[in-house]
């Protein structure tokens, strides 16, 4: 496009400009997608489940590796009674679920095996955390929901245990 161009030249192009955007996100392999939905969700859980533990520690990014006899960490039943608070589950009880679910549920995501349960349980401990526990923080839940329901929808992708044992089955 020039200065000389007229407006329907100019319009013309625009809509090609899209026209191409639009090919080339839609030649985005969904099993692409996937991937990185349970990449991201399995490393963001993965972390939160980190920090309520001592006695192992896993962290890749950092290099860090470090095992021992995991337990749960000695502010995290705190949190749970102080911060958290959530209705009708003892804070002793909260503590653990939560943190064996976010150690369980993220690595089956990483290797796509009972994807959609495990996308399953943490939409729902996603939603109990909006609920009750970080009502602001809807931006931030609203994209792992987002995540988690296409994982729930479409399942794994094709780089998954899932995908390996249906096409076994």
């Amino acid at each position: 496009m020039t200065a000389l161009d007229s407006p329907q030249e100019t319009r013309s192009a625009l809509r090609e400009a899209l026209r191409r955007a639009n090919a080339l996100a839609a030649g985005v392999p969904p099993s692409v997608v996937a991937l990185v939905a349970r990449v991201s969700l399995a490393a963001t859980f993965w972390k939160s489940g980190q920090t309520k533990i001592q006695g192992l520690a896993i962290d890749l990014v950092e290099g860090r590796f470090e095992i021992g006899l995991p337990r749960l960490a000695d502010q995290t039943i705190d949190l749970f009674r102080d911060e958290y608070r959530l209705p009708l589950l003892p804070p002793e009880f909260a503590a653990l679920a939560a943190t064996l679910a976010e150690h369980v549920f993220p690595v089956l995501l990483l290797i796509g095996l009972a994807t959609r349960l495990s996308a399953t349980a943490l939409l729902a401990m996603t939603l109990v955390i909006q609920i009750f526990v970080y009502p602001g923080a809807y931006a931030t839940h609203g994209v792992w929901a987002a995540a988690l329901l296409t994982l729930m929808t479409y399942g794994p992708g094709r780089f998954s245990v899932d995908r390996a044992l249906m096409r076994r089955a």
